[in-house]
C-alpha cells in the first residue's frame, strides 16, 4: 500500500487596493491611532471596494495558487473553501469558485469554522489525500467581514478586514514532507463569544435591521483569554505528536487574531515575536483567510523555503481551534 503525503505545491493571496486607516475609522466612531494600535496592534485594513466580494478574492487567490504549483484547473480533484461570509447563503462559495475556474464537474464545498476554517480545510484536504482518494486539492481561506462589521461600534469595527488567500495540497511520495500534523477541535458551549445574525434561529426582520442586530456581535474580553490558552495548547500538541522542538520550526504563523494575543502567547512560550509571521498591522483580523495569506506572503517573501517547518495555529467563533505543521 502507497504511503502518501499532503504538500503545498503553490499558494496564492489577494487583498482589496482600499485602505481603511485608523485615522480613517478615528472619523467614523470615537477612537483615534494610538488607542487601536495599543489594543490590537492594527494599523490599517482592506477593504472591498464596489463589485468586489469573497468570491473575487477566492478566485484571484485560488488563480494564483495554481500558477505558483505549475498546475491548471483542470487538474484539480476537489476544491474547499472556508468562511463565514460567503458569496451567497446558498449555493456554496467554492462552487462558484470552480466556475469561475472554467469547471463544470469538480466537486466544492464550503467549510464554516470562522477563523480557523482554513485549518479545518487544510485538515480535512490531508485525510483525502494521504487516503489516495485526491491528488490535487484547492484549499481557499477569503472573507469580506467588512459588510458585517457594525461600524458604530468602536470595540469592533477596528478589527476586520477583507481578503483571501489559498494553497493547492498535491499528493507526494517524498518521506517527511507535506502535512506532519494537524488537529480540529471545537466546543459550541462559548458560541455567544462571537457570532451574526441572521439566521434559522432568527431570520431578518426590519426590527432586527433598526436595532442593528445583523451585524457580527463579539466579547472580546472572552475571545481573549480563549485564544490565548488555545494557543500554547495547540503548539505543546504540535511538537509532541511531530516529535519536533521548537527549535526544528522555522515560523509560526498564527492567526491574525490581536497583536497581544500574539505577544503574550510567544511570551509563555519564551519565544521571541520574531519567530512568528506577523501582517496583522496591515490586514486587520480576516478570519479564514488570514493565515493563507500570511503563508503565502511568508512563502514570496523567501521566510519559508524548501524543507522549512511551518507550525499554523488558529482560533475562532464556534468555539474553534486548530493546527497543522508542514514541511514545505
Amino acid at each position: 500500500m502507497n504511503q502518501y503525503s499532503a504538500i503545498i505545491a503553490g499558494t496564492g493571496s489577494c487583498l482589496p487596493e482600499k485602505r481603511l486607516t485608523n485615522a480613517d475609522l478615528s472619523k467614523m466612531v470615537d477612537t483615534n491611532d494610538e488607542w487601536i494600535v495599543q489594543r490590537t496592534g492594527i494599523k490599517e485594513r482592506r477593504i472591498a471596494g464596489p463589485g468586489e466580494s469573497t468570491l473575487t478574492f477566492a478566485s484571484k487567490a485560488a488563480t494564483m495558487a495554481l500558477k505558483a504549483a505549475g498546475l491548471e484547473p483542470k487538474h484539480l480533484d476537489l476544491i474547499l473553501c472556508a468562511t463565514v461570509t460567503p458569496e451567497l447563503s446558498m449555493p456554496s462559495t467554492a462552487c462558484l469558485v470552480g466556475a469561475a475556474l472554467g469547471l463544470d464537474r469538480t466537486p466544492a464545498f464550503d467549510i464554516s469554522a470562522a477563523c480557523s476554517g482554513f485549518l479545518y480545510g487544510m485538515h480535512t484536504a490531508g485525510a483525502f489525500i494521504e487516503s489516495g482518494r485526491y491528488k490535487n486539492i484547492l484549499v481557499i481561506g477569503a472573507e469580506t467581514l467588512t459588510r458585517v462589521v457594525d461600524y458604530q461600534d468602536r470595540s469592533s469595527c477596528i478589527l476586520f478586514g477583507d481578503g483571501g488567500g489559498a494553497v493547492i495540497l498535491s499528493r507526494s511520495q517524498e518521506p517527511n514532507r507535506g502535512l506532519l500534523h494537524s488537529s480540529i477541535h471545537a466546543d459550541g458551549h462559548g458560541w455567544e463569544y462571537l457570532y451574526t445574525l441572521p439566521g434559522a434561529r432568527q431570520p431578518i426582520t426590519p426590527e432586527m435591521i433598526a436595532s442593528r442586530q445583523h451585524f457580527m456581535r463579539i466579547r472580546g474580553r472572552e475571545i481573549f483569554k480563549f485564544a490565548v490558552s488555545r494557543f500554547n495548547e495547540l503548539i505543546d500538541d504540535a511538537l509532541e505528536k511531530t516529535g519536533l522542538t521548537i527549535d526544528d520550526i522555522k515560523l509560526i504563523v498564527p492567526h491574525q487574531v490581536n497583536l497581544r494575543i500574539i505577544d503574550s502567547a510567544m511570551e509563555r512560550l519564551g519565544l521571541p515575536r520574531e519567530k512568528a509571521y506577523i501582517n496583522i498591522e496591515k490586514y486587520g483580523n480576516t478570519s479564514a483567510a488570514s493565515i493563507p495569506i500570511a503563508l503565502d506572503e511568508a512563502v514570496r517573501l523567501g521566510k519559508l523555503k524548501k524543507g522549512d517547518v511551518a507550525l499554523m495555529v488558529a482560533f475562532g467563533a464556534g468555539l474553534t481551534w486548530a493546527n497543522a505543521v508542514i514541511r514545505m
